[in-house]
């Protein structure tokens, strides 16, 4: 008697990101193992199971867990971003104006992502008052002009707003994300 199975990889991807720095996205995909003896088949010894191209399943665990942080309390606290636009933290900067400044982002989505910041601290974008009108105005002309400056003929703007929109830095910034075919939907 012979003993063989099937195995097949369902078109199942699901990308899953983690706010710490040090992890990259996550590719799962679902296995189906289907076992046959002889003539006989053996639906009931099906088993279906995840498994994780590339990463380790640590870093899987971690990671699929991914959710926006709750703002904090005093919506004017400090942030990275603030330290950043104040040049106390080193970043790698390739724009900035009297208004903005735009650097690398260092977790990668893409293969180029950089974040247009403000250095005026907004929050969120929710959070913007009528008298930031012409500074939200001044970013979205920003990300295309440093686009650009990057050789991106075409990009991606994310703005992140609030704890279920994964929003872990609250202070207002445009994500640019380009250098290769980017999915749809992105959510």
């Amino acid at each position: 008697m012979s003993i063989w199975f099937n195995l097949f990889v369902t078109s199942q991807r699901i990308v899953f990101t983690s706010r710490q720095s040090f992890i990259r996205p996550c590719h799962f995909s679902r296995c189906v193992v289907t076992f046959h003896s002889g003539l006989h088949h053996f639906p009931s010894r099906r088993s279906d199971f995840p498994f994780v191209i590339g990463k380790s399943f640590q870093s899987f665990a971690m990671a699929h867990k991914e959710v926006g942080l709750d703002p904090p309390k005093d919506p004017k606290a400090d942030t990275i971003f603030g330290k950043i636009a104040r040049k106390e933290i080193p970043a790698d900067i390739i724009y900035e104006d009297d208004w903005c400044l735009a650097f690398r982002d260092i977790n990668p989505q893409a293969p180029f992502h950089a974040l247009v910041i403000p250095k005026k601290p907004i929050s969120q974008l929710s959070t913007a008052q009528p008298e930031d009108q012409s500074l939200l105005g001044h970013l979205m002309l920003v990300a295309p002009k440093v686009a650009k400056q990057e050789g991106l003929q075409s990009f991606r703007l994310v703005v992140n707003d609030g704890k279920d929109a994964c929003q872990s830095v609250y202070h207002l910034h445009l994500h640019i994300l380009g250098g290769r075919s980017l999915g749809w939907p992105p959510g």
